[in-house]
């Protein structure tokens, strides 16, 4: 560690925003009430953000009626604010060396049995080559915390990224899973063009963070990673990505931890998250823990709903940690990224398609192991656009000026013919015969859905050209 070469300087305004003493107040004596819960549908559906008191009304839910309100609140919103595109991309592990010993986790320091490997330049270059072929457009890195996975390193591994074309083939956004930075070290790493930076705090609640988070280690240092986000902002980065790990700790005070970090980002930086993730704890190798906080389905489809309407602006990222079925389900309730043709071995998507999960050179183990073009059919056979788009990030459209767009709900005049461009791209070059014709008579659906208007000729010449091979058209 004495290695690691990190100005572990908080920002100038680092606090601690997590009121452990309110959040567990709110969570033990905050109870169902109806009549103000339908009040915060509205203000939800209104495209308003919820207050941490205003969330702990809806974790309160319990009775079946209450439930199914909450659920039909978040769907409507999600068709409100995202239409029916789910956007999709790829995560690609470049290195699983770690010199933390998280206990939940395959990567750990002192894991037994684990492979390390961290891809040298030709490795990397050919599982982008593969990731293209299948049709990916877009990418998350994601790097152990070690020496070796510099500031510069990484930014290398961006630019490589967006180098490799294989025929119409191209990365156009790449985001990045990596440790908590210092500020000159998240500008290095913006400079190499990257989406969106995500730092995930695993657990909000600070005992049980120590519990979890050996406090020799860089990661034991709780504030250290709350401020990440702060920092990130500090170096230019406006699109920032949060989560949890559900399961370490009770799921409704993880949930308004989350909302509390939303609130906190909206309020010093004038930018909420661009992205709110909420992976389930999964098993990992050489993993021997008890759980007694574990979220069953029930929570999970819980945590979504009330996310979606707590921070209604924000992506929120399902992973295929997640089985088909659970995915089957949750999807509806504000889903609005998911990853596809996962593999998580470091170098897995140079593998022949198919292969069987080898925990020892995985971080975890996934649930859903479809390949890309099984999703796309999937999704589109439940009327959902499988969409690649990266224009708001290409144009400017990140941070604030995202915010502009998003909370008001005119997100929806570029996504929809976004991700209506971006699936033909997909079904000339890369579908199954059944997802094309599925995909094209979905766009024809969509198309019907549109008034006559100078956007729906633009849509419509844009699919032609595609159809005649021109690529990247964006509104």
């Amino acid at each position: 560690m004495k290695n690691i070469k990190l100005n572990m300087e908080l920002s100038a305004n680092a606090v601690n925003f997590i009121d452990d003493e309110k959040l567990q107040h709110l969570v033990k004596e905050t109870k169902e009430d109806l009549p103000k819960a339908r009040e915060l549908f509205r203000k939800a559906l209104d495209k308003k953000p919820l207050t941490v008191e205003e969330t702990a009304v809806l974790l309160a839910i319990e009775s079946e009626e209450g439930l199914a309100e909450l659920f039909e609140a978040a769907r409507e919103l999600k068709r409100k604010v995202y239409g029916n595109r789910i956007v999709l991309f790829a995560p690609l592990y470049v290195g699983n060396h770690c010199v933390n010993n998280c206990k939940y986790c395959g990567f750990r320091k002192d894991a037994k049995g684990t492979v390390r490997k961290t891809l040298n330049r030709q490795e990397l270059e050919a599982e982008i080559e593969n990731l293209e072929k299948y049709g990916h457009k877009r990418l998350i890195l994601v790097f152990g915390e070690s020496p070796i996975y510099s500031p510069e390193f990484i930014a290398d591994s961006v630019r490589s990224c967006y180098k490799i074309k294989v025929g119409n083939g191209e990365i156009r956004r790449v985001n990045i899973n990596a440790a908590p930075l210092d500020v000159e070290g998240f500008r290095i790493v913006k400079d190499a063009g990257i989406g969106t930076f995500q730092v995930f705090q695993e657990t909000y609640h600070k005992e049980t963070y120590s519990k979890y988070h050996p406090a020799e280690d860089i990661k034991g240092d709780y504030m250290w990673r709350l401020n990440a986000m702060d920092r990130a902002f500090e170096a230019g980065i406006d699109d920032m990505g949060i989560g949890a790990l559900f399961g370490l700790y009770n799921w409704k005070y993880e949930v308004l931890g989350l909302v509390s970090h939303a609130l906190h980002l909206q309020d010093t930086c004038g930018v909420g998250p661009h992205t709110i993730s909420f992976p389930r704890i999964k098993p990992a190798a050489d993993m021997n823990l008890e759980l007694p906080y574990e979220v069953n389905d029930d929570e999970f489809k819980r945590i979504v709903a009330v996310l979606r309407l707590a921070v209604p602006y924000t992506g929120l990222i399902m992973t295929a940690r997640e089985s088909e079925a659970i995915r089957d389900e949750v999807i509806a309730f504000g889903v609005s990224q998911i990853d596809a043709g996962t593999k998580l071995e470091i170098g897995g998507y140079q593998n022949q398609k198919g292969n069987k999960q080898d925990i020892r050179k995985e971080q975890f183990v996934i649930g859903d192991t479809r390949e890309l073009d099984d999703v796309m059919h999937w999704l589109l056979e439940k009327g959902y656009i499988p969409s690649f788009c990266t224009a708001c990030y290409r144009m400017g459209r990140t941070g604030e000026h995202f915010m502009e767009f998003a909370i008001p709900g005119f997100i929806k005049r570029f996504c929809t013919p976004n991700a209506i461009i971006t699936l033909a791209e997909y079904l000339e070059d890369y579908s199954s015969e059944k997802t094309k014709a599925a995909g094209y008579k979905l766009i024809a659906q969509e198309l019907e859905k549109i008034p006559e208007s100078a956007q729906k000729e633009k849509i419509i010449a844009n699919l032609e050209a595609v159809k005649q091979g021109t690529r990247d058209l964006r509104f």
